[in-house]
């Protein structure tokens, strides 16, 4: 009998039916890059891959009792926290990782496609919640630059031409330690047409920045992967800019190889490493 080598690591999140979003997209991303996945599933989606109809929320006690049955009985490397949009999900969880802030902690709350809040939740309040609870325990917040907006605008000042970067800097100093904004546009030359833009902050301004092709899709899960990959690589011992740096080039292979399950979008491949060439162009240029 062999003891645990492989990385554990324990994800909160949707269960989705075709595993293109949530835990089971996860496990998949963390089983392609040499981890085990353990979950909590926070919420049962009604879905496909075109879109996410409905959910069903899981009772938050058991959502703390998933995670805390889980811990008592294995020791994890990292975990992560995908999209919560119940405030007491985001108490219940935030209670438990609390209890093991050596382990990374990879926090992507706006990361799957999901339907408009329910009734019982104020999108602000559920923001403040997330910034005095969860945002503080991050190893890495990853935002789009609309959700970056969305959870600095208590603090931003456009009068004072308040930046991307000042946004970056005040969810920093509540306690997070880096910002990932991804998605925005690279430039307006004609050389930077039909890039993308990831930019890393950390405390006191811009870490890495990196520009990739844009691929059209449309796709479903591709933040997804790309907060998973972080947290596996960061499982594996990599510091965060380098687990960052991995991470975009394993999402930009699953997204090149998107595959189209029925009449949806494109869900990333997530083994295309399996088939694929290893000298694959990595089709990425770096400021």
């Amino acid at each position: 009998m062999q003891n645990q080598t492989t990385p554990l690591i324990l994800t909160f999140g949707v269960a989705d039916p075709i595993g293109a979003v949530g835990v089971h997209s996860d496990i998949g991303v963390f089983a392609a890059l040499g981890c085990q996945a353990l979950s909590v599933t926070t919420a049962l989606l009604i879905a496909d891959s075109a879109r996410v109809e409905d959910q069903q929320y899981v009772e938050p006690d058991w959502v703390s009792d998933q995670a805390r049955v889980v811990l008592e009985d294995a020791q994890v490397a990292a975990f992560k926290i995908g999209a919560v949009d119940h405030m007491e999900h985001v108490s219940s969880i935030a209670e438990v990782v609390s209890d093991y802030p050596d382990a990374p902690l990879i926090l992507d709350p706006f990361g799957s496609q999901l339907p408009p809040l329910s009734e019982q939740t104020d999108p602000e309040e559920l923001l403040t919640v997330l910034r005095q609870l969860l945002v503080p325990q991050a190893t890495l917040l990853m935002l789009s630059q609309v959700e970056l907006g969305r959870m600095a605008e208590t603090w931003r000042d456009l009068a004072n031409g308040e930046t991307m970067a000042d946004d970056a800097q005040h969810l920093i100093d509540l306690g997070c330690e880096y910002v990932l904004v991804t998605g925005t546009p690279a430039g307006t030359s004609r050389a930077e047409t039909g890039l993308r833009a990831n930019t890393l902050y950390g405390d006191g301004g811009i870490v890495r920045h990196d520009r990739w092709q844009h691929l059209a899709g449309p796709f479903i899960g591709g933040g997804c992967v790309l907060s998973a990959a972080i947290t596996a690589y960061m499982a594996r011992g990599e510091d965060l800019p380098r687990a960052v740096d991995l991470a975009q080039q394993y999402t930009y292979g699953t997204l090149l190889h998107a595959q189209r399950y029925g009449m949806g979008k494109l869900v990333p491949n997530r083994f295309y490493q399996m088939a694929a060439p290893a000298t694959e162009s990595r089709r990425k240029t770096k400021d």
